[in-house]
């Protein structure tokens, strides 16, 4: 029997080092080296690349320009994520949380490519095929194209797609699948690895994608070393709370296309149905006569979003503790902009909890919505809700100014085109104004805030005297 070697391997990274050690040497995190052996079984053979045989190298300019023809779906939106489509010999990872819907999206995508003919061969370690057959009828996905295959051997899932070439495999999960040429459990980091790097070669070699479901740890990354978002060619993530409607599946890494894209999904009680507007599905529940609701221009990608922003600031005594909760918003940044609020604004803040909610389930990670998140609180403060109609879109600066955004035609097109009327943007910007939308250009926070709670409007323009240029 070979003589097995001792590694220790970083949960986080997937970095080896021959001894252990309390800081990983690769990416200086604490205890997260872990002991495998690793040895080869008998009568295994190595295994090589494809590729490999016979290989030469080729001047880049004598390559050919043909793209291969990506496998398009009927849901525009998985589309969209995916940079146009399936590529064939692709590897995909899907991460979410568990009942979050990930092996739902991919049985409606496992559908859309029977109906059409495809076959697609539907690889499970963690249900029976009598459990996939309930749920692809209560999603009225049932057809004859797909395969069912309850499996968590790696070589008979490589023999199976070899022998069957499907025109899409699906292996649910990733952390189920075990190589028996290497040691450890499911789920552990040399077998995670070692097989994922397999399908790798497989997928290239016969030409056929191949989506992989992966577990995701408590703090929200996908379990296994951190080495396998490395060797995949498309790393998605499906989020949002399972008791929220919405779902979006994030694009973290795409090498076929833009890894900022996001893809919208309704769960109903028929599974996922796609949203071509998400604006519309957000602002459908829009309480924007409230105090403390403002409306936010977010970019997702290439997609304008209008999200909906509440605050609640409620006054406690001097000697409280007071909190800031911040749901869809990144806490720092909210503690930063009630500091600028305080400072450049003239409220007090200090002994009052500050909530803070991104309707809908979403999440913003970007600062162009520092403008309205600064104004919803201010308005709920205040007790006065910001003018019906009105968009708002800024970054915020510690000085108090209003800084410039990228992409501010394609916002205020968005905003247009859903019916808004007024619109506050930094001043400075030069971009087209759409028909039928008064913007408004700010310079400091304290120009919008004058903008935003100025007397009542009748006539539907700003006077000088609030602070603002109108243009």
């Amino acid at each position: 029997m070979p003589k097995a070697t001792i590694t220790f391997v970083c949960t986080d990274c997937g970095g080896e080092t021959p001894r252990w050690a309390g800081q990983c040497p690769h990416c200086q995190a604490w205890n997260t080296l872990q002991e495998f052996q690793v040895r080869k079984a008998s009568g295994s053979r190595p295994r090589q690349s494809p590729m490999s045989a016979g290989a030469q190298p080729i001047p880049l300019t004598e390559l050919a320009t043909e793209a291969a023809p990506r496998l398009t779906l009927a849901w525009g939106e998985l589309n969209r994520v995916l940079g146009g489509g399936i590529v064939p010999g692709s590897l995909v990872l899907v991460g979410g949380e568990p009942g979050v819907g990930k092996s739902t999206l991919l049985m409606h995508a496992a559908h859309q490519v029977a109906v059409r003919g495809g076959q697609v061969l539907y690889a499970s370690g963690e249900e029976s095929p009598q459990q996939i057959r309930m749920r692809a009828h209560r999603l009225g996905t049932m057809e004859a194209g797909i395969l069912l295959f309850a499996e968590n051997d790696l070589d008979a899932i490589c023999e199976a797609i070899r022998s069957s070439k499907p025109q899409l495999a699906i292996v649910d999960s990733i952390q189920t699948v075990t190589d028996a040429g290497f040691e450890g459990s499911a789920g552990s980091v040399t077998q995670v690895r070692e097989s994922a790097a397999r399908l790798m070669r497989l997928a290239k070699e016969v030409g056929v994608p191949i989506f992989l479901v992966g577990h995701v740890t408590k703090e929200g990354a996908i379990a296994g070393p951190r080495v396998l978002e490395h060797i995949v060619d498309t790393v998605l993530y499906l989020e949002g709370d399972r008791r929220q409607e919405l779902r979006v599946l994030r694009a973290m890494k795409n090498r076929f296309g833009s890894a900022e894209e996001i893809g919208v999904f309704a769960m109903g009680e028929a599974g996922l149905e796609e949203v071509p507007d998400p604006s519309a599905a957000l602002l459908s529940q829009a309480t924007t006569t409230s105090p403390g609701s403002a409306i936010v221009v977010a970019l997702e990608g290439t997609r304008p979003l209008l999200i909906e922003i509440q605050s609640l600031v409620n006054l406690k005594g001097e000697s409280a503790i007071v909190r800031r909760i911040a749901n869809g918003v990144d806490i720092n940044r909210l503690h930063m902009l009630i500091a600028v609020i305080e400072k450049r604004a003239g409220l007090k803040l200090g002994s009052s909890d500050v909530f803070v909610n991104v309707a809908g389930g979403m999440r913003i990670t970007e600062p162009a919505a520092d403008l309205g998140l600064a104004l919803s609180i201010i308005s709920n403060d205040l007790n006065r809700p910001l003018p019906d109609g009105l968009v708002v879109i800024g970054e915020l600066g510690l000085a108090g100014e209003v800084r410039r955004v990228g992409q501010l035609e394609r916002r205020l097109s968005e905003a247009a085109r859903h019916g808004f009327t007024r619109a506050l943007i930094p001043a400075g910007v030069k971009a087209v104004r759409p028909s039928g939308l008064e913007v408004l250009e700010v310079r400091t926070l304290a120009e919008a805030q004058s903008a935003a709670f100025s007397s009542p409007i009748t006539s539907g323009r700003f006077t000088k005297e609030a602070g603002v240029s109108v243009s």
